[in-house]
């Protein structure tokens, strides 16, 4: 049974990232206690820059998350928050100073900064997606940090190119400049990182699990780009959920 702050977590993920919350129901309960943290502190900085239309005031709202951060890794008291206090007892100094990064990287859209070319979407989706998976497989027990890494920035171009019609409806378009070729190029060798050889610890594949629709995606993006804008990349209900199956036992 998962209790408390966990709890809130879990709701939290839930209600805001169903996939990551269904990978993570397909982990032992142990392992939910360490993810759901994780997984909706990742909800918060994401939404952080979309809560006020001011960039002050979401620039605010990730300083706070920063801060936290910065007391969770000098080993000192939290504030007491429903994501904020678990995160601190599922994170150690290390873990803490590389989610850091991950709300750095959240800046540029509290700011409105446009992706600049296909490095700029590159280098953004390896600090949120790619760290976010090195940190819950580091915190579950997991030691492949390339793996991780890789695995994660893939997820993250993923659920990026799925994020395109919301950016669009608000009047943004979040897709950098590029040529077919280049557009081609970022999207496959992101799909080349999602399919690592060989299998790795248990405990890794379980962080992994959060990164099990990449592929099928990826390949879409690849077959059909304009999926992308009309929001017609996500797989339907049913291979959603035998992919995520696949994923766990195979």
């Amino acid at each position: 049974m998962i209790t408390g702050d966990i709890a809130a977590c879990a709701q939290l993920v839930e209600r805001g990232d169903p996939d990551r919350f269904a990978a993570t129901m397909a982990t032992p309960v142990a392992m939910r206690r360490v993810l759901f943290p994780l997984y909706a502190f990742n909800l918060e900085i994401a939404r952080a820059p979309w809560m006020s239309a001011e960039p002050l005031i979401a620039e605010m709202r990730l300083q706070w998350w920063h801060d936290t951060l910065d007391q969770i890794a000098a080993g000192g008291p939290v504030r007491r928050h429903e994501v904020a206090t678990p995160l601190s007892q599922v994170l150690d100094a290390e873990g803490a100073a590389l989610l850091t990064g991950c709300v750095s990287a959240r800046r540029r859209e509290a700011q409105r900064l446009p992706m600049a070319d296909a490095g700029d979407l590159r280098d953004y989706v390896a600090e949120t997606g790619g760290t976010l998976m090195w940190v819950a497989a580091r915190a579950l027990g997991g030691d492949d940090e390339t793996r991780a890494r890789g695995i994660g920035a893939a997820a993250g171009l993923a659920n990026y190119l799925l994020g395109v019609p919301s950016f669009l409806q608000r009047g943004l378009n979040p897709l950098p400049e590029m040529t077919t070729a280049q557009f081609n190029d970022l999207v496959q060798a992101h799909l080349d990182m999602a399919r690592p050889s060989g299998r790795t610890a248990f405990p890794q594949r379980m962080a992994e699990l959060a990164g099990w629709r990449v592929a099928t995606i990826l390949k879409r993006a690849l077959r059909d780009p304009a999926a992308i804008p009309e929001g017609r990349l996500a797989e339907p209900e049913v291979l959603r959920r035998l992919s995520l199956v696949r994923r766990r036992f195979f």
